[in-house]
């Protein structure tokens, strides 16, 4: 079973503050569960979220610096 994050710990590794995790929660945007009343994420969860919202950058375009 992997390790699982509290809200204040996934905000960490994220550097944003916990209210943005709980935002991503309401918004479905990255996994959790439910024990009891706390949220908790599998530490794969992360990665994974980063994973969907990378932005790869474009290709050149032929022309150098």
């Amino acid at each position: 079973m992997q390790r699982l994050l509290t809200v204040h710990e996934v905000a960490e590794v994220l550097g944003t503050a916990d209210g943005f995790v709980r935002q991503l929660v309401a918004a479905r945007r990255i996994r959790f569960l439910r024990v009891g009343k706390h949220l908790r994420f599998p530490a794969s969860a992360v990665p994974e979220y980063l994973a969907a919202v990378t932005v790869e950058p474009l290709p050149s375009r032929g022309r150098s610096a």
